[in-house]
This record gives C-alpha cells, structure tokens and sequence, in this order.
C-alpha cells in the first residue's frame, strides 16, 4: 500500500485551488514554511493531517505556535523538514531519509550523500519567472518516489498551425 504526502511550501497567504485539487486525496501534507496566514493552515488542515513549520516571513504571533524545525515517521520514513537549505543539520538529516525544505522557490530533487533532498517549490505569488509548483511523495514498503508538479504555469508562446 502506498502512503502519500503532499508537499507545498511558500503559500505566502495564498492558497490556489488547483493546490486543493493537486494535493486532494493526500494521506498528510507538510508545509515547508513561509505560511503567512493562518488561513493557509486551516485550509491545509480540511485536505489531511498537516504538519508545518515556520519560514522566514511567518514572525508574527499568529504562526508563532508553529515550530522551526520538525523531524517526523510518516509512511514508515524518517522526515527532517526544514525552510531554508542552509538550515538543515547534517546529524538530523543522516538521520533522515528524506529532508524537504522550501524558500528558494526553486523545485528540486536531488541526494545530498544518500538522502533524497526535495524542495517543492512555491505554491503562492509568482516571483520572478519561477514556477508555481507542489510535490508529492509516494511511499511504499520504504521506498520513495518524488513528483514535483508545476502549476498554473507561464503563458506559452502561441504557434502558428503548421509552425
């Protein structure tokens, strides 16, 4: 059986229906921080089980409560999940068999020495010409299996029928 978990990151108080649609029927979501409001999280929360921590820009008391740092056991792995690349601390994520982080806005996946790094990119405003992005981990039997899924992308140029 495989247990889902719906990544997203850097909402900034916004949350997009096609975020709904794409992290619908997740067995857990974590937030990988710069929330902005508390909204974000009960919206989360009505999708599945969320656990979140705090980015850069959440310092105000309303998301005070949500923690920096948070090391989890979903679906039979280890979880280090942290907001900024930079914070991650190699002893936490040795330990772990994945690290998700977000405030790049940049969506990755990759390995730092054997463990799968994932960074779901930004699911609020657009900035720059960055993607609007979330991600799905699919674990089954312990094994992982990222997607990273790119929403409401960039207008493509029109072609010309037979261009």
């Amino acid at each position: 059986m495989t247990f889902r978990i719906g990544l997203v990151s850097d909402t900034h108080g916004l949350i997009r229906p096609e975020v709904v649609t794409a992290l619908a029927g997740c067995d857990a979501l974590l937030h990988a921080g710069d929330i902005g409001t508390l909204e974000v999280l009960e919206t989360l929360q009505r999708l599945a089980p969320l656990h979140a921590i705090r980015g850069n820009v959440d310092r105000g008391s309303e998301l005070a409560h949500v923690p920096e740092v948070r090391n989890l056991m979903l679906g039979g792995i280890r979880i280090h999940l942290v907001h900024r690349p930079q914070d991650v601390r190699e002893p936490a994520a040795r330990a772990a068999d994945v690290v998700i982080c977000g405030h790049s806005h940049r969506p990755r996946v990759d390995r730092v020495f054997g463990t799968l790094r994932i960074n779901p990119g930004s699911a609020g405003p657009r900035r720059f010409s960055l993607p609007i992005s979330v991600g799905i981990l699919d674990v089954t039997e312990g094994r992982c299996r990222p997607h990273l899924i790119t929403l409401g992308g960039p207008p493509r140029p029109q072609t010309q029928p037979g261009a």
